[in-house]
């Protein structure tokens, strides 16, 4: 699995290479500005981009930027950021095309290796991986009138774990209920976003963009 790599600070980039390349990614480019970021990701049309927001030359939004235009060049390349801060701007506006997978997390809170290599895989195969706060901040903005005001406390409890990419497993347990009562919640969240009932994963990846972009 090809990897392009944005991260201005060369400590922080050598130690996301090494440790991607300890779990069998291929290191397409790592890079530390915008013009380079995007030069690579239409050179080298990697599996997967993960992404600093902010890079020289003005450390204000290059790196989204970058990772935007690459995605208009690319449709549907899938695309990993990671930031110091909740950019509600920036988030929305990478989930606002719907296409490709997608993940938001902040750099602070991952602590765990394993759970960021799983992150990167999921954002590869086309799933979602949001940071639990990400998606906090983005749910509170919906309004009465989007499809969030349909769904019960319990089906948005259960829409928020999907957002972080969560299995029905794993919201399962999290939820402490049965895997069945979690299939049944992520149906009835498909109906009312308007989605077919489907099992199929890139439903759940539209339905978790119609929420968060509600």
């Amino acid at each position: 699995m090809r990897v392009v790599l944005a991260e201005d600070l060369a400590l922080l980039r050598e130690g996301l290479v090494s440790l991607l390349q300890a779990h069998d990614f291929e290191i397409a480019a790592a890079v530390d500005n915008g013009p380079s970021l995007l030069k690579a990701l239409i050179d080298h049309r990697p599996d997967v981009a993960v992404v600093d927001v902010r890079l020289p030359p003005t450390f204000t939004d290059e790196g989204l930027q970058a990772a935007l235009e690459a995605r208009r060049q690319v449709p549907g390349l899938p695309v990993l950021v990671l930031s110091q801060y909740v950019e509600q701007l920036y988030a929305r506006e990478l989930l606002a095309d719907g296409s490709g997978g997608i993940g938001y997390l902040l750099k602070d809170r991952v602590f765990d290796a394993g759970q960021f290599v799983d992150a990167v895989r999921r954002v590869a195969s086309g799933g979602t991986a949001m940071d639990p706060e990400v998606v906090a901040r983005l749910v509170a903005r919906g309004r009465d009138d989007s499809p969030l005001a349909r769904l019960t406390p319990r089906e948005r409890e259960v829409m928020e774990l999907m957002a972080q990419g969560r299995s029905n497993a794993a919201i399962a347990q999290q939820l402490v209920v049965t895997e069945r009562a979690v299939t049944k919640h992520t149906a009835n969240i498909f109906a009312k976003l308007d989605l077919a009932v489907s099992d199929d994963d890139n439903r759940r990846v539209l339905a978790v963009l119609a929420y968060l972009n509600s």
